[in-house]
């Protein structure tokens, strides 16, 4: 018997061992990280929070907001910001607990809630009107800006977006380290282990039928795999089926033109998502880009760009022109 507790005591600190081994390495390469990728823009305080944001060219302001578990570089290395800021000033932010911008946690940082704090720090920067762009994740903090504050929302591209409540298997799976204490004890120690070991797949699944273009080897991953970015990751997919079960009665009332583009071989969310959404919204344009899938603005960034420019004329319409219903 004293022989079994015993193997069972050695057991327990072992693993305890392991677990604040792989803590102190986790928060070593986080650092390093931080360190290897600078901010490169600047930061605007709203209420105490520092929302880091980069700002370039000139013109109509055109907004893009990241999916989940990106950040401004996923734009940067798509060529996105620089192509469109050869004709707009372009804003994009890193949202709360991505990239160099914190996300507190007496907080929940619902799309309501970003939606809320990114406007306040658009007027701070003098953004009076603009057309916003959301990737995925957000594409629903878009939609709630638009709907809070429809008069500074020009107009809306909603790319790859999840818009409507449907059974998923995999948000269980991705929403441990959103679980308080434990979720931290697991994002500061296995998390980082087994995102590391699922990276290749996970971009396997996001771009696929696409291969993983060459100009996304200058994402930084190391940011990604970061503890406090893979718990924000993770509570945002905890929060994307109610989320979508809240925003969904209320796409109707947007009043604004809407660009709706999509993967038509989009693994991670269907396509069905945004040609439901383009039927439940008037003054929508569908565009479907075939052989793509979920990460459109790296693999189609010209059609997306398309799309920018589509957004703002339509902006300029008349309120009776926006009643307009096209498909490309």
């Amino acid at each position: 018997m004293f022989g079994s507790e015993r193997f069972i005591e050695v057991g327990i600190a072992s693993v305890v061992a392991a677990l604040i081994l792989a803590a102190v390495v986790n928060y070593y390469l986080a650092r390093r990280a931080e360190r290897h990728n600078p901010p490169k823009g600047r930061f605007v305080d709203v209420d105490g929070l520092s929302i880091h944001y980069v700002d370039h060219g000139s013109g109509e302001a055109v907004v893009l907001l990241h999916g989940n578990g990106s950040m401004i570089q996923d734009f940067e290395c798509s060529g996105l910001i620089e192509a469109a800021s050869q004709k707009y000033r372009v804003v994009v932010f890193d949202r709360p607990g991505f990239g160099h911008t914190q996300r507190p946690r007496n907080t929940i940082w619902s799309a309501q809630k970003q939606a809320d704090l990114l406007y306040r720090a658009l007027v701070q920067i003098g953004i009076p009107r603009a057309t916003v762009l959301g990737h995925s994740w957000g594409a629903s903090v878009a939609v709630a800006l638009a709907l809070s504050h429809p008069r500074f929302v020009g107009s809306l591209v909603l790319v790859s977006g999840y818009y409507y409540p449907t059974f998923r298997a995999d948000i269980p799976l991705l929403s441990g380290p959103a679980i308080p204490v434990i979720g931290d004890v697991i994002s500061y120690t296995v998390a980082p282990i087994i995102s590391r070991l699922i990276w290749p797949l996970l971009l396997r699944r996001i771009f696929a039928p696409a291969p993983v273009p060459e100009k996304f080897a200058l994402f930084p991953k190391e940011m990604v795999l970061r503890p406090a970015q893979l718990r924000a990751s993770a509570e945002e997919t905890a929060l994307m089926i109610p989320g979508a079960f809240t925003l969904q009665w209320r796409y109707r009332d947007l009043t604004m033109p809407v660009v709706i583009i999509v993967g038509e071989d989009d693994r991670l969310v269907e396509a069905t998502q945004s040609a439901r959404l383009h039927r439940g919204v008037r003054q929508s344009t569908f565009i479907s880009v075939a052989n793509t899938g979920h990460m459109v603005q790296q693999t189609a960034t010209a059609r997306v760009l398309e799309a920018i420019d589509g957004a703002v004329q339509l902006a300029g319409y008349q309120p009776e022109d926006r009643e307009r219903r096209s498909s490309i």
